[in-house]
């Protein structure tokens, strides 16, 4: 079995928003290439074919940004027809995108509809919390487009989730967006911790979460979800149900709680390939696919050496007992302090939230075996 997982970035960095936190701008502006513009059709054409030559068992095509949807809908329309092409094997394929939502069209949400697309729409919090930093181009805040777009899903049956940062702001207001969120029906959440610039010292941007911040959140939201689990009424928010199945045994799906790097195989415009979007840097790429096939891609030096390196053990986290179930966190947020120590930035804010919800992920985990 060869299953294949792609993160797709059809329009590179370009984006309709101008969001103030937004990590892969910062990427790149770190690259010679800042954007490599929009995929054209040859270039979809050579990834699909070579994808279904490689896989086996399961093929994902998921889209990111920048904004995917900037490429336009008749690409997407042309990758049904190439899957259905190349897919010889009729192996198992799951569409998925990630979008701003802003300004999104009617006829967008018919075709996901139609296609079976998992969406996946940014919405950070309330008004006030999700103007704060998701702007258009004029500085305008954007919340009231993506509630009109989640308004148009639930009107048109369209699959999606959302997509929350915690930064200086959100992270404040946990309570609030997670009554919020269950006003409004949102059944399915995933909260994602802001990333400072890379090569900068963390904590120092305007919107930039701090430990102390994230800690205080996650136990918040935890208090909250918690209790709406007592009556079978809570959402699913991605981070908790993957410690809860951690502290019962079994493996997270979730990159940043398995303590090694997965490659995600992100694939620019032009087709180049990275082993992550947190890392869509020059000195990773490991190819192109109009050059490289997936079996040397995977077998790239850069590639080994990235998730190599990401199965670093930090010292602290050897001797820490919450160490199952954090496996030291996301790479991309571990610093080197001044005295050359290596540490998750976001330790302190982990140990605070195991320490006071430990023992109910246990309870929960002893639930688990009795489904």
């Amino acid at each position: 079995m060869r299953p294949l997982q792609l993160l797709i970035k059809p329009s590179s960095a370009n984006c309709n928003l101008n969001c103030k936190y937004c990590f892969y701008c910062d990427e790149g502006n770190k690259r010679e290439t800042f954007s490599y513009g929009f995929m054209n059709e040859e270039t979809l054409e050579v990834l699909v074919k070579k994808a279904f030559d490689y896989a086996d068992g399961y093929c994902g095509f998921a889209f990111q940004g920048g904004e995917p949807t900037l490429v336009g809908l008749p690409f997407f329309e042309r990758l049904m027809e190439l899957e259905r092409r190349y897919n010889t094997k009729n192996i198992p394929v799951d569409n998925s995108i990630q979008t701003n939502g802003y300004r999104l069209s009617e006829e967008w949400g018919e075709f996901f509809r139609r296609e079976n697309f998992l969406v996946g729409l940014s919405l950070d919090g309330i008004k006030s919390t999700h103007d704060a930093y998701r702007v258009n181009k004029k500085g305008e805040g954007s919340f009231g487009e993506i509630m009109k777009t989640a308004e148009m899903f639930n009107r048109l049956g369209v699959e999606y989730n959302i997509l929350t940062v915690v930064n200086g702001k959100t992270g404040l207001r946990a309570a609030k967006i997670y009554d919020f969120y269950k006003k409004n029906g949102f059944g399915y959440l995933q909260f994602i911790a802001c990333l400072d610039p890379v090569g900068e010292e963390p904590g120092k941007r305007d919107y930039s979460l701090t430990p102390e911040i994230y800690g205080r959140f996650l136990i918040d939201l935890f208090d909250r979800w918690y209790e709406d689990v007592k009556t079978g009424t809570q959402p699913y928010i991605r981070q908790f149900e993957n410690v809860v199945g951690m502290v019962a045994g079994c493996e997270p799906e979730s990159c940043e709680q398995r303590g090694i790097c997965s490659v995600q195989n992100v694939i620019e415009a032009d087709g180049s390939v990275y082993p992550c979007d947190f890392y869509a840097l020059d000195e990773y790429r490991l190819g192109n696919v109009h050059t490289h096939d997936f079996y040397e891609l995977r077998s790239n030096p850069v590639t080994e050496r990235f998730v190599r390196d990401s199965a670093e053990s930090l010292e602290d986290c050897r001797n820490c007992r919450f160490f199952a179930i954090c496996r030291g966190g996301c790479r991309r947020n571990r610093v080197t302090l001044a005295g050359g120590e290596r540490k998750n930035y976001f330790c302190p804010a982990y140990r605070m939230f195991y320490e006071a919800t430990i023992e109910r992920f246990r309870e929960l985990a002893g639930r688990y075996f009795t489904r």
